[in-house]
Order: C-alpha cells, then sequence, then structure tokens
C-alpha cells in the first residue's frame, strides 16, 4: 500500500510549496524513508495566513448547521479510509495498526462531537439595572487560529484542533509534526472533498520554530492552541504575548 502523498495545504490548494525543502519521514519499525515532506517558505506561510483570514470571513457568516453538515460529511469519508489510514498512521507512527484504528475511531467520534456542540453555542441573557433594557451575551468566532501539535496521536491530536476551530466557526493554519504528517494530510483531503470552503483549514509544515516565529508573529492570527512539551509551550507563550494571542496548551513532559 503507498503512503499518503504528502504536501502543503494553502488556500484549497495542495502542493509542495515553494521552499525546494523536504525532509524524510521514517518508518520507526524499519529505518526506512517513506515520504518526504515538504517545508513552507516564508512567503507559504504568508500565503496560509492571508487564507485563513479570508477564509474565517466566509466561515464566520456560515450558519452552525451548515458547518456541521461539512464536519458530518468530512467524517464519514474518514470512515470509508480508516483501514488504509489505520495502516498509514502505523507506518509514520509505529504503533500497532489495532491501535491505529482506535485513535481513528476517537478522532471520528471527536469530530462529530466538535460539529455538533457548534450548534449549541448559545448566548445568555443578563438581568439588566435599568427597567426596560434588555442585554445579550452572544458567542462569535475569535478569528484565525495557529494551532502546532505532537506527534504521538497524528489523528486525535490534529482533529481536537481542527475540528474545535471549525466547529466555533474559526479558521485555522496547523503545523503537524514532521515525523508523521501523513495522518494530518489525510484529515485535510477529507475535509476539502467534503466542501469545507478554501482557506478554512490551511496546513504546514517546516523547521518548528522558524514556522511557529512566523504565525505567532502576525497579529492577524488571534489564538494559539498547541499540543506538546511544557518548554515548548511556554516559548510558544512568549511568542504569543507580543500580539495579546489566546492561548490553550495542553502540556506534558
Amino acid at each position: 500500500m503507498a503512503y499518503e502523498k504528502l504536501e502543503l495545504l494553502i488556500n484549497g490548494k495542495f502542493s509542495q510549496g515553494t521552499s525546494g525543502k523536504s525532509e524524510p519521514v521514517i518508518n520507526p519499525a524499519t529505518e526506512e524513508v517513506i515520504g518526504h515532506v515538504p517545508h513552507a517558505s516564508a512567503a507559504d506561510l504568508d500565503d496560509a495566513i492571508a487564507a485563513a483570514c479570508d477564509g474565517f470571513k466566509v466561515w464566520k457568516a456560515t450558519p452552525a448547521v451548515q458547518r456541521q453538515a461539512i464536519m458530518e460529511a468530512t467524517a464519514r469519508i474518514l470512515e470509508d479510509r480508516k483501514a488504509e489510514m489505520a495502516e498509514n498512521l502505523t507506518l509514520e507512527m509505529g504503533k500497532p495498526v489495532g491501535e491505529a484504528a482506535l485513535e481513528l475511531d476517537f478522532t471520528i467520534s471527536v469530530l462529530r462531537w466538535y460539529g455538533e456542540e457548534g450548534k449549541r453555542a448559545y448566548g445568555r441573557l443578563v438581568p439588566a439595572r435599568v427597567p426596560g433594557m434588555r442585554q445579550m451575551v452572544t458567542k462569535e468566532p475569535v478569528g484565525p487560529v495557529a494551532a502546532f501539535v505532537a506527534w504521538n496521536f497524528p489523528g486525535v491530536n490534529v482533529i481536537r484542533k481542527v475540528a474545535g476551530a471549525l466547529g466555533a466557526g474559526c479558521s485555522i493554519v496547523i503545523k503537524a509534526s514532521e515525523e508523521t504528517p501523513g495522518t494530518c494530510v489525510a484529515i485535510a483531503r477529507a475535509f476539502q472533498e467534503a466542501g469545507l470552503p478554501d482557506g478554512v483549514l490551511n496546513v504546514v509544515f517546516g523547521v518548528p520554530d522558524e514556522v511557529s516565529r512566523h504565525l505567532l508573529a502576525d497579529p492577524r492570527l488571534r489564538k494559539l492552541s498547541f499540543t506538546g512539551s511544557v518548554p515548548i509551550g511556554k516559548h510558544l507563550q512568549r511568542l504569543a504575548a507580543d500580539n495579546l494571542m489566546r492561548c490553550t496548551m495542553e502540556l506534558g513532559g
């Protein structure tokens, strides 16, 4: 079985990017090279940010019911491809195929949960101090999201970031691990085939410190979500602080 074709996704288009650089993806069981993941150039990253900003305008205006329908369609595509994706996940990450299949089951479940929760982002009424006045709180998407994830759960780590953002009406630029990129790319293909508007989901790879510094320096990205180690989490929060970016961290190790 062929390993996933590794590409960037920017503004609805899959490509090798413009840097001309890549790095090998290694099967940890055999130490064989199974693919090469392209690195995004600075121009590619700028394009991804611009695409996320444009995509956010479209996705924010899309009713939650329609957003959920696209996420459900993606879940069904992933279900149809689960066996193939499980084998690819094992190739790049090394966990047994049975565990890979269970991870993908959970990945699909998380995707569906966020899609449904997006329809229940209710506001509330606040008691007013002045007679005859009505005060309402409405929830709105925060804006384009920058996300970074670790290698150990290639499906679940990615979908928690992507589905969480999309369910809330946000667009996203995600950098998955260069060690396990195939699962992220496969998930991105499913979203595009399900009808996700261009620019709502953008996938980039590269030297982690270079990518994170470039993305987090841009004030148009309004939220950071990261799964990884405590030292890297602290580093990313410092970078995000310059733009008062909201941060969600899942840290350990």
